[in-house]
């Protein structure tokens, strides 16, 4: 008899070795074995596979033992898989019918290790680890998407945000860095920016935030500029004497507003539909507000003037922004953004640059210097005449085309060649949408705050 068997039975006050054949004493031994298991189910493993570490270790019947629970396991789950599921959808429940050795003892193995809630549970029904979509769900095709734009809303940020993402989420900023860091810290899905104004050029803020913050450029929008001049309910242009906007608006509409024979003031605002909403607030009977018709329906307003701007091609163009980029494809007019910098002399780099779209028949649609911010001047030191200050310069370049094309690949990989830093800030598609006057019935939800 092994010594494992003889220290199993010498325990149990039923079974002795000196009553036991050889043969019977070792059946007796894995019987007795099998009881243990199932009135210590709760035991550590390693207390049923192998006994006390003061008797000696048989790896023969340390082989039997493990033969013995593989099988017991196999009839377990056989059992369990032929029951229905429940209507609950867990798995089904240990089998409750008893399993007698004969004398009465139920040796079936409790559900505490075969039942439907143990480690023996299949991956699918264990809690799925949650992903940064459950965080931050991005609805398909704009519905519900959050979209952050600067200003309040009547804006025409909130315009274009509606226009790029119909049914989106308007979410307000008082700040365009602000929009930036929404989206980056996920209280946004998208930002709607402007970029550039046809009259007033380019908005130099969105271009170093672009730099500086590193979200993609995944489209455009094109919005006409329709401004009114608002006041309050009942009041007259005669007894105005001040008029707030935008900076850029009132630049707009200066040779309108000195034709309509107003001796006014102009006082400079956040946004155009802040003033609107301050010229409201406050109850201001001698002061307008240049916004939009949207922000004149918000705040209670009355139009007293329509189309006040002095072009009528008054268009602004916003890019959209997002935490991935998209990616490129030709099947449509595609639109790519980039950024460099150069360390050589004069503009022998930028006709290069130039050159290198120029050779390739791609069309440039806007080209953009901006003061290097870690190095805004380079010295160069010459014996005969002194020390010369060049300023340094960031490009930005728009160009029509898309980075799914091979003339666009071969037109980086040049550029790269001689510049000292080169980033692709999006290719996208370009916005191909007719003009036409703001709606001021744009499907959107506003939200008043980040929260």
């Amino acid at each position: 008899m092994s010594p494992m068997a003889a220290a199993l039975l010498s325990s149990h006050p039923k079974l002795t070795p000196t009553t036991a054949s050889p043969g019977a004493a070792a059946g007796s031994a894995l019987l007795l074995l099998h009881h243990r298991r199932c009135r210590l189910a709760l035991a550590p493993v390693r207390s049923i596979l192998r006994p006390d570490s003061s008797a000696p270790f048989n790896r023969a019947d340390w082989q039997a033992s493990c033969a013995i629970l593989s099988s017991k396991a196999a009839s377990a789950t056989g059992s369990s898989s032929d029951k229905p599921p429940s209507s609950s959808g867990d798995l089904p429940a240990a089998d409750t019918e008893p399993d007698n050795d004969g004398g009465g003892n139920n040796h079936r193995p409790p559900s505490a290790i075969y039942g439907a809630r143990t480690s023996l549970d299949p991956v699918s029904n264990l809690p799925r680890p949650l992903t940064i979509s459950d965080l931050s769900p991005a609805p398909m095709h704009g519905s519900r998407l959050r979209v952050a734009y600067q200003g309040v809303p009547g804006a025409y940020s909130e315009a274009a945000a509606g226009k790029a993402y119909p049914n989106c989420e308007a979410i307000p900023c008082d700040q365009f860095e602000v929009a930036f860091q929404a989206v980056e810290l996920w209280i946004a899905d998208r930002a709607v920016l402007p970029i550039e104004n046809s009259l007033g050029g380019s908005i130099h803020r969105n271009y170093d935030l672009l730099l500086r913050h590193r979200l993609h450029i995944v489209g455009e929008v094109q919005l006409p500029v329709h401004h009114c001049l608002l006041a309050l309910p009942g009041v007259r242009k005669e007894y105005l004497t001040r008029v707030m906007s935008h900076p850029q608006a009132l630049a707009q509409c200066e040779l309108t507003l000195t034709r309509l024979g107003l001796n006014v003031t102009r006082e400079a605002f956040d946004d155009t539909a802040g003033a609107a909403e301050h010229v409201a607030s406050k109850g201001l009977r001698d002061t307008a507000a240049i916004a939009s018709a949207r922000a004149a329906e918000l705040y209670g307003l009355q139009v007293l003037a329509d189309g006040i701007q002095d072009d009528g091609c008054n268009v602004t163009r916003f890019v959209m922004l997002a935490r991935e980029p998209i990616i490129p494809r030709t099947d449509r007019p595609f639109k790519t953004s980039i950024v460099f910098a150069h360390d050589g002399e004069g503009t022998s780099v930028l006709f290069k640059v130039l050159s290198a779209f120029a050779f390739r028949d791609i069309c440039l649609t806007k080209i953009e210097s901006r003061p290097h911010r870690h190095r805004p001047i380079r010295l160069v030191d010459d014996a005969n005449v002194g020390t010369a200050k060049h300023f340094e310069y960031m490009f930005y370049i728009d160009f029509q085309a898309s980075m799914a094309e091979p003339r666009a690949q071969n037109a980086l990989a040049e550029i790269q060649e001689f510049t000292s830093f080169l980033r692709l800030l999006g290719s996208y598609p370009t916005d191909m949408t007719p003009w036409g006057p703001t709606s001021s019935s744009s499907s959107f939800s506003s939200s008043s705050t980040l929260d």
